[in-house]
């Protein structure tokens, strides 16, 4: 441990702050977010960024069929591979620092192995992989963490080709427009995962703790959701007479808030994400809307009975609006368990850095919920300044994306050496909400 978990240089954080920032400037908006949305120009140029990164460290790239870039860093040849990466497309006007963190931070942490075992300091028993997941974000193609799940085999990579985004663009299409719909299945023979990222909560700043120890995920499921109306003349025709779609909408997204109340405080999140409107006219009442809900809870119970009171609230609202609303279920995601060993990890090595470190669970989904399922993996967090994500104020301080790029390179180090082997891990789901 005392050889393999040691600070990171200053001149190497320097360098790995140095990139972070310049990455930042991809696609960046004037209020300090980015916009790098899954498979367009500015997420390209980002790939290009990551792919010259490797080439010029001496690691080989390649990219597999769902678009997921992996930089491979060759120490035993044939050995399995640890993983380490994130994602670094965004949401619309999303922040800098959401999946792009683990990503650079990955490919320094990287960096700072290949250094340590050139210097004798570290003997690998296993290869070490660099990802970028495509698409985890989910906002321009539903659903998201996309590209993990498709590689671990929780979705089908030919029914992902085929989604569609607003505009009628496929995944394969956009994938071939940018240059990154690979041949390559990836590395298959695994040893395990590390994702560093920001917690995109308040509890370790709020707390004061520098690092957090994931070791669950909250369940997940989404609703989507269709209201149908008629569409007529926003000024002509009567009140009495109208059916209209935005409406009835409108009710369904406050159900779907106010739904949380119901339940004990911060038992139950929820929200309608996304909503487009059809035909979208000034002097047009609206015929058809379409949403999507998320809900979210760490107990299955809560979100079961929230959806059952949502889609009977729902024939409620269509019967007074003389509507029809439709309600299915997808992307439905039980809780997943990181291994104990994996969490216990994290707290020695926060231990041999003198940071300190708790156990937490993640509310929102990240891509090493894809990849427990089918390798040993740790999920690490580091604070967010006011806990606020997906948005242009979105902020971590440097010294912190330090501390969790020092966390990263001491798990990833003691992972290479065998420290997870022969440990379980939670398998593919066996629970799902019934529709």
């Amino acid at each position: 441990m005392k050889d393999q978990t040691m600070p990171i240089h200053q001149a190497s954080a320097d360098a790995f702050l140095q990139d972070f920032h310049h990455v930042a400037s991809i696609g960046a908006t004037e209020r300090g977010g980015v916009e790098r949305q899954a498979a367009t120009d500015d997420d390209r140029r980002t790939r290009d960024w990551f792919s010259e990164f490797a080439r010029a460290h001496g690691w080989s790239v390649d990219v597999d069929s769902i678009g997921n870039v992996f930089a491979t860093v060759e120490f035993v040849p044939g050995a399995p591979a640890i993983l380490s990466g994130s994602h670094l497309d965004s949401q619309p006007r999303g922040g800098r620092f959401d999946g792009a963190y683990g990503v650079i931070a990955s490919l320094h942490a990287a960096a700072e192995v290949q250094r340590r075992v050139e210097a004798g300091a570290l003997a690998p028993k296993y290869n070490l992989v660099v990802v970028d997941w495509f698409n985890e974000e989910g906002s321009r193609f539903a659903p998201s963490i996309m590209g993990s799940s498709v590689f671990s085999g929780l979705m089908d990579r030919d029914e992902i080709l085929a989604v569609r985004d607003l505009e009628g663009c496929t995944v394969r299409d956009a994938l071939e427009g940018i240059g990154y719909l690979g041949a390559s299945q990836g590395p298959r023979e695994l040893a395990g995962y590390a994702e560093v990222h920001i917690e995109q909560g308040r509890i370790l700043e709020r707390e004061g703790v520098a690092l957090g120890a994931v070791d669950s995920s909250w369940y997940t499921q989404k609703l989507d959701i269709e209201v149908f109306g008629e569409q007529s003349h926003t000024g002509a025709t009567a009140m009495a007479d109208r059916r209209d779609a935005l409406v009835g909408a409108a009710r369904v997204t406050l159900l779907v808030r106010d739904i949380c109340s119901e339940y004990p405080a911060e038992s139950l999140v929820s929200s309608v994400g996304q909503i487009t409107v059809e035909p979208n006219s000034p002097i047009v009442v609206n015929s058809h809307v379409h949403l999507v809900a998320d809900l979210r809870a760490n107990d299955p119970a809560i979100v079961q009975g929230a959806r059952d009171a949502l889609v009977e609230r729902f024939r409620l609202v269509a019967e007074e609006e003389r509507l029809e609303i439709v309600a299915k279920d997808f992307d439905i995601r039980p809780n997943r368990y990181y291994p104990q060993e994996g969490v216990e990890l994290q707290q020695r090595v926060a231990d041999s850095l003198g940071l300190s470190i708790r156990r937490m669970q993640t509310m929102a989904g990240h891509d090493s919920v894809a990849l427990n399922t089918v390798t040993p993996s740790v999920m690490m967090f580091v604070p967010s300044v006011d806990g606020v994500s997906h948005c242009e104020r979105e902020f971590t301080r440097d010294e912190d994306l330090v501390n969790g790029l020092a966390a990263l390179t001491g798990v990833v180090s003691e992972m290479l050496t065998g420290a997870l082997d022969g440990v379980a891990y939670p398998g593919r789901p066996t629970v799902a909400v019934e529709a």
